[in-house]
């Protein structure tokens, strides 16, 4: 298969981490894979150093300059398919009218509804796959009128990394200025109100009347930061948390974590969760989005109530103090990546989405 994919975010989150993933995942299985993006992304920036052929475009002018990337690439290329990574590729592929001469997918990352003007209706009834990274956000895609039958749920992939060593952790930790024997609770994500980093916060002020040393490290940056400032100065805990900011070799601060914690609101899936969970890191998210799909409940890891510090509390407690528990939930976090939300099976899920796209243009050759 020859596959253009197509993202124009300048970001770098979770949905351009996926893109990079099925890229090197293509290539490496013999298909070619080129991509369009926005100049000066760093999802651009880190495709070319992979060795994927990058098609860069301004992404202003309501898309138009994409699009017409996008409809020279697919009139004289002969690619088999174009794959829309997020909402702006997705306006650029469909205004390109590339659904016009090869398959078109889009992937659906958020728990939104669709939009009900006519503009965003046309755009996903020209898909021939919509593919949804979670169950939760194909039941609400579906909700809002897309149609069911080109629904396919892929689960987003996480690459299995090595174990930490000791010599890596103590480093990781001296890099964030943590004592040795000081517990470190830790959030990987944008600082956004509903990502919920503020009941991390909370807690951690019940929490250190019982672990004095208890630090918790948040690695992201985002609008909401000010007011996490001074929610933790407020509440007299603004020394014990560690605001890293954005970082780039993220694995420093998985490194340094006791407990991973993801107090989201409004989730589809969480690319911080699963890497943390393939770290090995014992894990707690709220109850809430497609979260209770990665995680099972007190076998490998702990859900709980949304917003609600005394439960939050709870069960980090349960993990600071029954080492042989958390122990237990982050061997079976990893398990449980490695057998449903691994890089490779991603992949080979896409490759499969994409052939059954394919089929009925074989079918008519």
């Amino acid at each position: 298969m020859r596959v253009l994919l197509v993202d124009l975010e300048m970001v770098w989150r979770g949905g351009q981490n996926q893109a990079l993933l099925i890229l090197k995942g293509l290539q490496a299985r013999g298909h070619s894979a080129d991509i369009v993006a926005a100049r000066g992304s760093q999802l651009g920036e880190n495709a070319a150093a992979s060795g994927i052929r990058v098609h860069s475009v301004s992404r202003g002018l309501m898309r138009l300059p994409a699009a017409a990337k996008i409809r020279e690439l697919v009139s004289h290329e002969r690619f088999d398919l174009v794959h829309a990574n997020e909402a702006h590729a997705v306006t650029a592929v469909w205004l390109a009218r590339a659904h016009k001469h090869v398959p078109f997918l889009i992937s659906r990352r958020v728990g939104y509804p669709l939009g009900k003007s006519r503009l965003a209706r046309a755009r996903y009834e020209a898909a021939a796959r919509i593919i949804a990274n979670s169950q939760w956000v194909a039941d609400q895609a579906a909700a809002s009128g897309a149609q069911r039958e080109k629904l396919t749920v892929v689960y987003e992939g996480a690459e299995i990394p090595p174990r930490f060593t000791i010599e890596q952790k103590q480093a990781a930790r001296a890099r964030w200025g943590i004592e040795d024997d000081n517990p470190v609770l830790g959030c990987v994500g944008v600082l956004l109100p509903d990502k919920g980093q503020e009941w991390l916060i909370r807690a951690l002020a019940e929490l250190r009347k019982d672990f004095a040393g208890l630090k918790l490290l948040l690695a992201g940056d985002g609008p909401c930061q000010k007011q996490l400032e001074a929610l933790a100065r407020e509440l007299g805990i603004y020394e014990a948390v560690i605001f890293a900011g954005f970082v780039k070799d993220v694995e420093s601060v998985y490194a340094a974590l006791d407990v991973f914690l993801l107090p989201s609101l409004f989730e589809a899936l969480n690319n911080s969760l699963l890497a943390a969970m393939a770290y090995e890191i014992p894990s707690i998210a709220f109850r809430r989005g497609a979260l209770g799909e990665i995680i099972e409940d007190g076998k490998s890891g702990l859900l709980t109530s949304a917003a609600d510090t005394d439960e939050l509390c709870a069960a980090v407690r349960t993990l600071l103090r029954d080492h042989a528990l958390a122990k237990l939930l982050g061997e079976a976090g990893r398990r449980q990546v490695r057998k449903c939300f691994s890089a490779e099976r991603m992949v080979d899920s896409i490759v499969c989405v994409y052939e059954e796209a394919l089929k009925p243009l074989r079918m008519k050759r």
